[in-house]
């Protein structure tokens, strides 16, 4: 046991230390002062009952430094029960750039995120399409780094990092200092040409791209990970043409979950994408990361029946909590979040059940989100 245990280490760890230096590797976008920006955008956001984050994205997306004739705003309502259409209106007439509510309740039978964002892309008349979250809160700078990302590296799918910002309590603080680690690695992953994942909250891809992968289609029965799936296909047709917006002025805030159950039905949507990932090097990643989790987590009781002696249990969780925090303290920097350390103590305690209860309860593809009850197909 603790032979197979301290093995699993050894391959976390090449993969982690791998992706350290990747992330370490990745330059970050700086917008020369006399660069003049030419690419038509359109901003898509599918909401579902946002109408109070909804209106402080819509102040942000209003101060964007971005030229006004050069963008557009498109917020696709995915059958809201709230007052959402009701604060995109509002925002129409005063807003700076053209600014759109489009119901998918006028579509018949279109329903959920994909169907929203392929709508969106639909209608959109950009030719870089920037996608975020109603829940989310952008800087002023924000499209134009992705203008700028577009251009200048010619990407044709640009992935951008995502933060917390508001978190007051214990829970709140450990789940920025796990989501950070999910930036990182999906940052360092595309650096190392092997892309695995990206946040739909902070992301943009080209219209062309879109079509000429098929935009979801393959994907239509799973709920959740539009936006990874259509990673994978852009970089298989299209490889070295993904890249990671590396910039403290494009990071993306949202807010953490409040309560244990909306924080599981969050990962467990995210977990149930994992068995319909088709690229080796993905599957390997999340294979190994769930394997270690699993040994720590039965290296306990096999220890308490005197299989484990205790320096080799300490040792192998001082071991992944070594890798983990060298990876994490960069991270965590470059996001202005360096104080938040000290909760990766608490989260290790916690981290190794709640993978594994995650993992196997997204094999069932059943969750609830948003009002909703999704089973995937």
């Amino acid at each position: 046991m603790s032979l197979l245990l301290y093995i699993s280490l050894l391959a976390y760890g090449y993969i982690i230390v791998r992706r350290l230096i990747a992330w370490r590797q990745l330059p970050e976008t700086n917008i020369p002062a006399t660069y003049h920006p030419t690419t038509k955008l359109s901003v898509i956001i599918p909401v579902r009952n946002e109408e109070g984050p909804l209106q402080e994205l819509l102040q942000d997306l209003a101060k964007q430094t971005y030229p006004a004739a050069l963008c557009e705003v498109l917020v696709i309502n995915d059958h809201s029960e709230d007052a959402t259409a009701r604060v995109v209106q509002d925002f129409i007439d005063s807003f700076p750039f053209p600014l759109r509510l489009v119901q998918l309740a006028d579509y018949e039978g279109l329903m959920q995120k994909k169907a929203a964002v392929r709508k969106g892309v639909e209608l959109a008349g950009g030719e870089l399409l920037v996608l975020t979250d109603g829940d989310c809160r952008v800087q002023p700078e924000w499209l134009a780094l992705f203008e700028y990302a577009f251009t200048s590296r010619k990407a044709k799918f640009i992935s951008g990092p995502v933060s917390f910002y508001q978190t007051q309590t214990l829970f709140e603080r450990m789940q920025l200092v796990e989501f950070a680690s999910l930036i990182g690695i999906g940052a360092a992953s595309i650096q190392l040409q092997r892309p695995n994942m990206c946040n739909g909250a902070n992301l943009a891809y080209t219209r062309e791209a879109f079509e000429q992968v098929g935009g979801f289609s393959g994907n239509e029965g799973i709920a959740s990970g539009d936006d990874e799936f259509l990673l994978h296909k852009i970089n298989r047709q299209f490889p070295g043409s993904i890249f990671f917006l590396k910039n403290k002025q494009a990071v993306v805030h949202t807010k953490a979950r409040k309560t244990i159950k909306s924080f599981f039905s969050q990962r467990i949507r995210w977990a149930s994408k994992w068995k319909s990932y088709q690229e080796w090097h993905v599957q390997l990643v999340a294979l190994s990361v769930f394997l270690v989790n699993l040994l720590l987590l039965l290296a306990i009781p096999w220890f308490m029946a005197g299989g484990v002696s205790v320096v080799a249990l300490v040792g192998a969780y001082a071991i992944k909590f070594g890798i983990d925090f060298l990876f994490l303290r960069p991270v965590l920097i470059f996001l202005n979040k360096k104080k938040e350390l000290v909760y990766m103590l608490p989260l290790q305690l916690v981290y190794t059940p709640y993978v594994i209860y995650t993992a196997v309860c997204g094999l069932t593809g059943r969750y609830r989100w948003k009002g909703r009850l999704i089973q995937n197909r």
